[in-house]
């Protein structure tokens, strides 16, 4: 058996620098424009309410065209694919930096999500055909690594950018990359063959629709208070029906949007659950800690990535390791360690406290990036160690789906969380605060007597409350967090051994 590549190609390296710098790009524009929100809302004229689809029309329209990926790789080719979206996505790039309205942002970013929905799961797919099944396990760490380190990276490097440049950088800073990325792939990156296959129209539409209803549910859910609003109900139903007619639809039809034979793979659907909990995990994660180290410490933008960064270099290291240790241990038991590495960096959250300094912070920051970067790496491999070459690109799309599905239902329901425990913890700490709690100071008299000195002492101590009551909140997020992470830890087990599924491949000729 030849240990070769499905798509030889002169020069990998290279071409795997040019590919990875497009993706690396492409992840950190899911999460890089967050911190510039208020500076965007003051130069367009928006509204706070209407500067969020800023986001939402990034990801809505990424979610709705990620499922035709295996498709479009099939009818066009997969070098062609690449390189038009990868164009696309730069252009698109630059008009948002140019934007001068905010209609104007939200279409280029919406073509800008479109662009990217075909750049993860490509990339994914050209970095396992163009290496050879002995460096498939190194080439999927580093795909990990990217997956992991890009998006937590985002609002430190737009921040960074928006701080010492302009807010307007965060989209320009895809050109200097990006630009050098497309020259290289124009002149290396292979194709597979051409395959003349039928669009499901039907089933494109009822996952396109079901997928822009859910991400509307989701993101606007907390702001909408939830099912009490019928906006949010009647997207809810949309989602459910447009889900339930593409599962019926996909079931009888001849030519189906993802080959059914990804669904009989026992190892990559349950592989994908795992990246849908881990983009839950990480991703939710990531949305939060910016705001609890700025509002509950005080500190500044640029203190505050310095702080996430521990976690990057954790995933980096355990992610590489990952790479050469799976040639020698079982895949599984690496991403069992890996679990619980990260649950009980997790439980370490669980004991911070208001008065406590950065240490333990950097501590827990970097372990849970060991334990996620065990889990990402081997979990990848595993994804597409059993799947035949012809049903990459439409797995490759399948998990980027479950991946963006997981880390926006991880920010609302994470979200929701901390706005109503916040909401229940007000309550149970402000009830146990009376006149006693400043026993040289008689309250009501200051109150009665001097309403503004009373008022003032009052929002203080209510200042004071609600910081607590914040504090309890993000430490139940990480008590659900560490359960989370035990239920799955097992779970790996499931598997099949993908050391024995791993096999040298026969090159495809064009």
């Amino acid at each position: 058996m030849q240990d070769r590549p499905l798509l030889p190609v002169k020069h990998r390296g290279l071409l795997l620098v040019g590919v990875m710098l497009v993706s690396i790009c492409q992840f950190l524009d899911a999460t890089i424009a967050n911190v510039a929100l208020p500076y965007m809302k003051t130069a367009l004229g928006a509204s706070t309410d209407s500067v969020s689809w800023v986001l939402t029309s990034f990801i809505i329209a990424t979610a709705i065209f990620t499922p035709i990926t295996g498709w479009l790789s099939d009818r066009i080719g997969s070098r062609n694919l690449f390189l038009l979206s990868t164009l696309m996505f730069l252009v698109t790039s630059a008009a948002c930096g140019a934007a001068t309205s905010l209609p104007e942002m939200v279409a280029f970013r919406a073509c800008q999500g479109a662009a990217a929905a075909f750049i993860g799961p490509m990339t994914m797919t050209i970095m396992f055909d163009v290496s050879a099944p002995s460096k498939q396990a190194m080439t999927m760490a580093v795909f990990s690594l990217i997956v992991m380190v890009a998006p937590i990276s985002g609002p430190t490097i737009g921040g960074f950018l928006t701080e010492y440049l302009n807010w307007r950088w965060i989209f320009y800073v895809n050109l200097p990359f990006g630009i050098p990325a497309l020259v290289i792939m124009w002149f290396l990156l292979p194709s597979r063959p051409v395959v003349k296959r039928r669009l499901d129209l039907f089933g494109f539409a009822a996952i396109g629709l079901a997928l822009a209803a859910m991400q509307l549910a989701l993101d606007r859910g907390q702001q909408q208070d939830w099912f009490q609003s019928w906006e949010i109900v009647a997207e809810a139903i949309i989602a459910v029906s447009g889900l339930w007619m593409f599962v019926i639809h996909s079931r009888h039809t001849d030519a189906p949007l993802f080959n059914r034979a990804l669904y009989q793979n026992g190892n990559f659907m349950l592989s994908i659950s795992f990246v849908g909990i881990m983009g839950l995990a990480v991703v939710g994660l990531s949305s939060i800690l910016p705001m609890m180290f700025q509002t509950i410490y005080g500190y500044p933008v640029i203190d505050t990535g310095m702080m996430m960064a521990p976690r990057g270099v954790g995933v980096m290291i355990s992610s590489l390791l990952a790479g050469w240790i799976i040639k020698y241990i079982d895949a599984r038991a690496l991403m069992c360690g890996g679990f619980l590495v990260a649950a009980t960096s997790m439980n370490y959250m669980t004991t911070w406290s208001l008065d406590m300094d950065v240490q333990p912070i950097l501590i827990a920051s970097f372990f849970q990036g060991l334990g996620f970067g065990a889990i990402v790496a081997p979990m990848n491999l595993i994804a597409f160690a059993t799947l035949a070459p012809e049903l990459r690109p439409d797995g490759s799309g399948l998990m980027a789906l479950f991946r963006s599905l997981g880390g926006s239902i991880g920010i609302s329901i994470i979200v929701a969380q901390l706005a109503r425990n916040q909401q229940i913890s007000h309550a149970d700490v402000g009830a146990h605060v009376t006149a006693d709690i400043v026993p040289s100071i008689d309250l009501p008299a200051v109150v009665d007597r001097a309403p503004d000195l009373g008022g003032g002492l009052m929002a203080l101590i209510d200042g004071e409350v609600t910081r607590q009551a914040m504090m309890i909140s993000f430490l139940d997020v990480f008590h659900m967090l560490v359960w989370i992470l035990l239920v799955f830890a097992p779970l790996p087990f499931l598997l099949k051994n993908p050391r024995l599924a791993l096999a040298p491949q026969v090159p495809m000729v064009e």
